[in-house]
């Protein structure tokens, strides 16, 4: 693809990503439900997702079903295994560009290049929900780490003009083709949450963070942490009737960014709504679909802001199947299988992505004679 090169008017967030998860499981006593909604929050490779460079903090994808059904009381431990597959062009490859030095920020004329990661990743979250109640709602306190490898290139062209500090402008042709790989440990990132049940209804908030402890080079094109702090909170809703087995999720959140230290630059702010809608067909198989939506509403800024306000913006839909089994008495297994295929990309890597999550929790207790159902996680 081919893209007019215009001095600060390309923009994007900074570096990656991200992945906290959250863990539902519902249980009745003729029907047991379970799901997990995981998402990531940060980890995952520079290259991978938007805003400065087009890489945001957040992954969407995060949340997904029964994302707001309260747990059952006790740790569980969550496994998650990601592989991201993008690709960008334009002024998606110009803005990485800029954000690694290959050219100046001054540069006005044309790129013709184009921009690709492979991310495989593995996620561990452990998660602690509290017995006793938070504000009449179920309190929860997670800590997710990451290691895995993102392989990323740029390959391309960039023709043009360069105004220099006296004003004198002088032509400008740079041909790129750069390789970059890395296998590392991500950031860390912590969540706390509430919840709150009322019949078929479940409501949740939530903050999380990102915390700069990943390996990060901002001069690299691959990396595997952001670079600068992040907060992220927001609140979602599930209806789940276990007679039916029907239920629908949506969590909807914001990411307020920091200044990055290595390149002065700050990301807008960045707005994700995720969802899914799934039907349990027996007591272990759940099927769906899950989706999100994600939209930068602030403008990047910061005395490193050399593209301008280069707002990003994907959706994302796909299937996603489940399987709950019994680990002896007292514990229980769940297996998750969803995948998003993106469109409707604007200045962000766009491709597919695929999450293969395993979640060991504490099996719910034997049900109450009442209509009010057991929780787990």
């Amino acid at each position: 693809m081919k893209a007019t090169i215009k001095p600060v008017a390309v923009r994007a967030d900074s570096d990656a990503s991200s992945i906290a998860a959250a863990v539902g499981s519902l249980f009745r006593s003729t029907l047991v439900v379970a799901s997990i909604a995981v998402g990531s929050v940060a980890a995952l490779p520079e290259i991978a997702r938007a805003d400065e460079g087009g890489v945001s903090f957040w992954i969407p994808g995060f949340f997904g079903s029964l994302a707001a059904v309260p747990g059952q009381p006790g740790w569980s431990v969550t496994e998650i295994y990601y592989h991201d597959s993008v690709s960008a062009s334009g002024n998606v490859a110009l803005a990485k560009a800029i954000e690694i030095g290959q050219i100046p920020g001054s540069l006005n004329g044309t790129v013709n290049a184009n921009v690709n990661a492979n991310v495989n990743f593995g996620f561990v979250a452990a998660t602690y929900v509290f017995a006793t109640p938070v504000l009449g709602g179920q309190a929860s306190a997670s800590l997710l780490a990451a290691y895995g490898n993102n392989s990323s290139s740029l390959a391309g062209s960039f023709a043009g003009t360069v105004t220099g500090p006296a004003g004198n402008s002088f032509p400008l042709f740079l041909s790129n083709n750069i390789n970059s790989s890395l296998t590392a440990f991500g950031d860390l990132v912590p969540q706390f949450a509430l919840k709150w049940n009322s019949g078929v209804n479940n409501y949740m908030t939530y903050v999380t963070a990102d915390l700069p402890a990943g390996a990060y080079q901002s001069t690299r094109l691959a990396n595997l942490g952001i670079g600068h702090w992040a907060v992220d909170a927001g609140g979602g809703y599930t209806y789940f009737d276990p007679k039916t087995g029907h239920e629908f999720s949506a969590v909807l959140g914001f990411t307020y960014n920091f200044v990055n230290p290595a390149t002065q630059y700050q990301n807008g702010v960045d707005m994700h709504l995720d969802w899914g809608a799934s039907q349990f067909l027996t007591k272990q198989w759940q099927v769906g679909l899950v989706g999100y939506v994600y939209q930068e509403v602030g403008c990047d800024s910061g005395s490193g802001d050399r593209v301008g306000c280069f707002q990003s913006r994907v959706l994302g839909v796909g299937p996603q199947v489940g399987y709950i089994f019994p680990i002896g008495d007292k514990l229980q297994g769940y297996l998750n299988l969803k995948g998003y295929g993106e469109f409707d990309a604007a200045n962000r890597p766009s491709g597919w992505n695929v999450w293969l999550t395993f979640n060991l929790s504490p099996a719910a207790a034997t049900p109450p004679t009442s209509s009010r159902p057991m929780f787990t996680k």
